[in-house]
């Protein structure tokens, strides 16, 4: 069986999480996990975050209802980064945008790729 105390966590026991659509590819979010968020999100198929800023669980959408249901977890070579398959309800930035990565920098400017959803 697979433990989450074998992944390379930081100094502070977190390791980045890269939330992907697992039908279109796309990339939605990244965010932290620790050797407990990683068990939980295995154990319930909601996928379940580390907050640095409040120090505590967060399983994506309890508030917003923009859910992620985890269909694969994936590990690096180096065991030091995830990469969640998902299945995405809804807009996964807390920018209400599909996805966190909505700004590119082209010709020197910030241009916005996409605008929030309704």
């Amino acid at each position: 069986m697979f433990d989450p105390a074998s992944l390379r966590y930081d100094a502070n026991g977190l390791i980045p999480a890269i939330a992907q659509d697992h039908a279109t590819g796309q990339v939605l979010m990244l965010a932290w996990m620790n050797a407990e968020s990683v068990a939980r999100t295995l154990e319930t198929g909601r996928v379940t975050y580390w907050s640095r800023s409040r120090q505590s669980f967060w399983i994506k959408g309890e508030t917003s209802g923009h859910t992620q249901r985890l269909v694969d977890i994936r590990l690096d070579c180096d065991r030091d980064c995830l990469l969640l398959l998902i299945e995405q309800t809804g807009p996964a930035c807390h920018t209400n945008r599909r996805s966190c990565f909505y700004t590119a920098l082209r010709d020197g400017a910030e241009v916005e790729l996409m605008a929030p959803e309704d």
